[in-house]
Parts: C-alpha cells; structure tokens; sequence
C-alpha cells in the first residue's frame, strides 16, 4: 500500500494524541500543569475549529456533513457534535477519580 499524504498526517495526530494521553495518565504534577497550560488550549483550539465545520445551516442541518439527495431531511446535530458531546459529558464522567471536570466546585 502506497503511503498517502494523508496516512502520514493520520499517524502524526494519532502518535501526538497518544503520547498527550499517556502523558496526562502517567506524568507528574510538573508534566500535568505543562499539559494544562500548553496543550490544553491547543486541543480545544482544534475541537472548536473542526465543530466550526459542523455548523449547522439556517435548516439545522450540518453542510459538511451532507451526502446528496438521500440525507436526513430532519433538523439535527452531525456525527462530529454527536461525537464531542458524548465524548465531553459521558465519557468524561468515567474519569480515574470518578468525578466529571463540571461537578469541580
């Protein structure tokens, strides 16, 4: 199989996710306020602009998300916002210390 542009760019991101989770599961204290404060705002920079992809039109329905005359013809949310809201506030609430990032007072 060829290596494509896109492969590489593909393995890129996965090996930079992957390493800023093992980072954040298995760094110090010193490791996780660089995280926080570094990449952080890096990450949610990149969620923010690919759901800025996602908006949906003035009928509700995603643009990028389109696939011609058979698509959903109903008002509702894109794959890729489906995809962040669960990932945000379902499986956000599994963390290791059993407490979601909102219930911090």
């Amino acid at each position: 199989m060829a290596v494509t542009v896109f492969s590489q760019l593909d393995k890129s991101l996965h090996s930079h996710l992957a390493t800023l989770t093992d980072l954040a599961a298995r760094g110090d204290d010193q490791t996780a306020l660089v995280l926080a404060r570094v990449e952080l705002p890096r990450v949610v920079a990149v969620v923010k602009a690919l759901l800025d992809e996602h908006q949906p039109d003035e009928h509700g329905r995603c643009a990028t998300c389109k696939r011609g005359w058979f698509s959903r013809r109903m008002p509702a949310p894109c794959r890729a916002y489906l995809s962040a809201q669960l990932i945000l506030t379902v499986v956000g609430q599994e963390t290791a210390h059993g407490k979601h990032l909102r219930s911090v007072g």
